[in-house]
């Protein structure tokens, strides 16, 4: 597991989120993950979640173990005070006034399977043994779609050309 693995399991929500509780044993209702931060500070910005009976809005920090919060030292960072969950990998026990979520037991092990394959492929393109998979309608669909941004592409250079020359 990678801290970039798990932004993106929380971003797309790609968790079982059936009777999701804090480690408290607070219910957890996400309603917007928020929008991830590339920049200092927390991992997703602008969250909604409903945490018991309230509703908050706020950050969202996401580490591989809880104790990662005070190694990175968070609690002295003025960046980290609107931090409405952590959620992390693994709940190892760390001592904050921030309502944590474990991700552990909720994330399917094939997503876990197929991002260890894809990341150990020595295949240029690493799902390329995956092509058999996708459905007939799916890989047409996509080649006439692409077939069209082309000529969208070509028709725009040149009813350009036309206006600079008076048509």
């Amino acid at each position: 597991m990678t801290e970039r693995l798990l932004q993106f399991i929380w971003q797309f929500q790609y968790f079982n989120k059936s009777n999701l509780a804090t480690a408290d044993g607070e219910p957890v209702q996400v309603i917007n993950p928020g929008i991830f931060n590339s920049n200092q500070g927390p991992d997703f910005l602008n969250a909604r979640l409903t945490i018991g009976a309230a509703a908050w809005a706020g950050t969202v920090e996401l580490h591989l173990k809880c104790s990662d919060w005070n190694r990175h030292r968070h609690h002295e960072d003025g960046n980290y005070t609107n931090v409405i969950l952590h959620v992390v990998w693994e709940n190892n026990g760390c001592q904050n006034n921030i309502s944590v979520l474990e991700l552990k037991d909720r994330v399917a092990k094939l997503l876990l399977e197929r991002y260890e394959e894809l990341m150990h492929s020595t295949s240029f393109i690493p799902c390329e043994k995956n092509i058999v998979e996708v459905r007939d309608i799916t890989w047409n669909s996509w080649k006439e779609r692409l077939l069209a941004e082309r000529l969208l592409r070509k028709s725009a250079v040149a009813v350009t050309l036309l206006k600079q020359n008076n048509y």
